[in-house]
């Protein structure tokens, strides 16, 4: 993750957990078809910042929950994240060749592949839902993901984000779109840590809110990193937003009040877990992290 961003021991522990599920999740290399398989490993274990995951762990534990009820759907939100990252990176979408610090998945394996790698990525995520032994309110999980996914979700948001190509949204739409596009599934990866443990109403409705501030202050710091970051740090292609006549929250509000928004958002978020006490030390120390990373 984020080398000008000392995690701490705990997170680091579940990141190398997350890393151990997800490489025991996914088919192994030498299985036929051997090219989709790769395609997927490679799409999925090339690095990233396992945020999604992390705070599927953070919200169980903060309820009391043990690792291994969460592994499955810590592994299911990153590989529908990976799936999204393959997709958007496509010539037809965003159009780009530089992914976690190197060639995206298409570029290395066809556009076809990396379609049907997409494709195999989302629907594992459903099935290792479906067959956790561990799973309590697994139904609702399978929901709240397939949600997260959709038309109200992550599709809807990349809809938004290719019809907003050159033009100027208010701030309003701006946050819908990433509320969207980036937001929902980590609301999702928060709400499924929460349901395994068994949260009530009032907890999912905080950790809820929560969820929310992170999501859209993630995206503000990468909109300010896609200004002021540089490809070889951030791992993508920094200023292609701009390139690309993406409407930002720093060319609608500039980078002032980026920063502004992006203070408010963290105190939201951190004022939301307030009631955890201690327990919420690790959503606190996740929600920093989204609003403070470099990359």
């Amino acid at each position: 993750m984020n080398p000008n961003f000392e995690l701490s021991p705990a997170l680091q522990a579940l990141i190398a957990r997350a890393e151990q599920a997800l490489s025991q999740a996914l088919p192994a290399e030498d299985r036929s078809p051997t090219e989709l398989h790769r395609a997927m490993r490679y799409a999925v274990l090339g690095g990233g910042k396992r945020l999604r995951p992390l705070l599927v762990y953070a919200a169980g534990h903060a309820l009391g929950e043990d690792s291994e009820r969460l592994d499955a759907p810590a592994c299911a939100v990153e590989l529908i994240h990976a799936y999204s990252l393959v997709h958007d990176d496509l010539p037809a979408m965003d159009d780009d060749d530089l992914r976690r610090g190197r060639p995206t998945c298409h570029i290395v394996f066809g556009e076809a592949m990396a379609i049907l790698a997409g494709d195999a990525l989302q629907a594992l995520a459903f099935e290792l839902l479906a067959h956790d032994a561990h799973a309590r309110h697994s139904t609702e999980m399978l929901r709240v993901l397939g949600h997260a996914c959709g038309a109200e979700g992550m599709a809807g948001g990349q809809a938004l984000d290719l019809a907003a190509v050159g033009r100027k949204l208010s701030l309003v739409e701006l946050e819908h779109m990433h509320a969207c596009k980036t937001g929902a599934l980590i609301r999702a990866s928060v709400r499924m840590g929460a349901l395994v443990a068994g949260a009530d109403v009032a907890t999912l409705t905080a950790l809820d809110r929560y969820a929310h501030a992170v999501g859209l202050a993630f995206q503000v710091q990468d909109d300010i990193l896609d200004v002021e970051g540089e490809s070889a740090v951030i791992g993508k292609t920094a200023g292609k937003d701009a390139a690309a006549d993406k409407p930002t929250f720093p060319s609608i509000i500039g980078l002032d009040a980026s920063r502004a928004r992006l203070a408010e958002l963290t105190a939201t978020a951190l004022d939301a877990i307030a009631p955890l006490g201690a327990r919420g030390v690790l959503l606190e120390e996740l929600a920093r992290y989204a609003a403070r990373r470099h990359h």
